[in-house]
């Protein structure tokens, strides 16, 4: 027989599905809680901006050393690429030439002086003749004219022996400056020409101490630089020798410290730009013409101005960002401006205030107005100085 189901049993059955249906059903998650980040409050420091230039360095003085007199290359008295002082003797030419062109005309001077002697007495007793008028005006006076003759023939003499001289001297080549010498260009047995024009190269000497580090500023900066000097902000390179620093591609900041000591008279139209120079010491020869280098120069005057740490900086296409923690310990976006970076912190021109907190730390996991949990610590003990520069900024 079929069972009947009665009304309340249906009833019943009804309310078992419904128990059985909410057991089944999943518990809401918890809300999620706040993402952990560190903060730090921006430093405040008064700064001067540095430009940095690409240079290379030049010698003071770099001379060629070249043949005076001309014969045959007898010996060299250095040692290439050595460092030489001024006077050195470097090379000797063959000076038995000179040396008997000496003695023909000191030769000819004593002749010279001999014929002068004579005439000087000759003209002594034609003056005598001439009170007692032993002797015609005329006569006297030719005597006079001769021993003038023999006085002039007298200084030719010797101006032929100081030549003379002067080229025996030649043959012995010596160091014009101090400095590194470069190697020989001619060996010993060479035929060297001294002739105006084809006179031989034999060597060339670079000084060392002080050097010089050539930059191309643009004409941007040029133009910021004599705005600064007209607001009387920053002094003008052509009046007075302003610091500058430079450091050698293997080096980290700029350990070398000078003045720039010239600026050109004129912006180069082929390129935009002006040449200035660097003079620095180099007592230890760690300098060497011809180097790359790295110079930088002063590129405003001393402001207040507020620092955070690089990683802080967000980037939104074109737009730089940082979030900062409002009083409710939710992110605030903030746009900013960047400015040079100052033992490993960054400038910040505007977007942010004195006091402020700044997130630095954990920034992929913050979104604009959401609230953080935020663990506020001091600058320097999350961002030491890295290398104590006082701040660089590139051109």
């Amino acid at each position: 027989m079929p069972t009947k189901i009665t009304l309340s049993t249906f009833a019943g059955l009804a309310a078992l599905g419904l128990l059985l249906g909410a057991c089944h059903k999943s518990t809401p998650p918890p809300p999620r809680p706040p993402p952990s980040v560190t903060a730090n409050q921006p430093a405040q420091r008064e700064v001067v901006e540095w430009d940095e230039y690409p240079g290379r360095l030049e010698a003071v003085d770099m001379v060629e050393v070249r043949a005076r007199v001309s014969g045959y290359l007898q010996s060299v008295h250095f040692k290439e690429g050595a460092e030489v002082k001024t006077g050195d003797l470097l090379f000797v030419i063959d000076p038995r030439p000179y040396q008997a062109e000496l003695d023909r005309t000191d030769a000819e001077l004593k002749q010279a002086q001999t014929r002068l002697e004579l005439a000087i007495n000759d003209l002594a007793r034609a003056e005598r003749l001439l009170k007692s008028k032993a002797i015609s005006e005329e006569e006297a006076d030719s005597r006079s004219k001769a021993k003038r003759e023999v006085e002039a023939a007298v200084q030719s003499a010797r101006a032929s022996v100081e030549m003379a001289k002067l080229n025996l001297e030649y043959t012995h080549i010596t160091a014009p400056i101090g400095g590194r010498i470069s190697r020989k260009m001619v060996t010993e047995g060479n035929l060297i020409n001294a002739g105006q024009g084809q006179s031989t190269l034999l060597t060339t000497i670079v000084s060392l101490d002080p050097i010089y580090c050539y930059v191309y500023a643009d004409e941007h900066s040029v133009l910021k630089y004599q705005q600064l000097a007209r607001e009387g902000k920053r002094v003008s390179a052509r009046e007075a020798q302003i610091p500058c620093e430079l450091g050698l591609s293997n080096e980290q900041g700029f350990p070398h410290h000078g003045v720039v000591d010239f600026v050109d008279n004129r912006v180069d139209p082929n390129t935009g730009t002006m040449r200035a120079r660097g003079v620095f010491p180099n007592q230890d020869r760690f300098l060497t013409p011809g180097f790359f280098a790295r110079l930088r120069v002063t590129g405003s005057a001393k402001y207040q101005a507020l620092l955070v740490p690089d990683q802080a900086i967000g980037t939104d296409q074109a737009q730089k960002f940082v979030y900062v923690i409002n009083q409710k310990d939710e992110a605030e976006y903030r746009p900013v401006k960047l400015g040079p970076v100052v033992d490993g912190l960054r400038v910040l021109h505007d977007g942010i205030h004195a006091g402020e907190w700044v997130v630095v730390d954990g920034l992929m996991t913050v979104r604009p107005g959401a609230k953080v949990m935020a663990r506020k610590v001091a600058i320097a003990a999350s961002n030491p100085a890295t290398n104590g520069a006082s701040v660089t900024q590139a051109n």
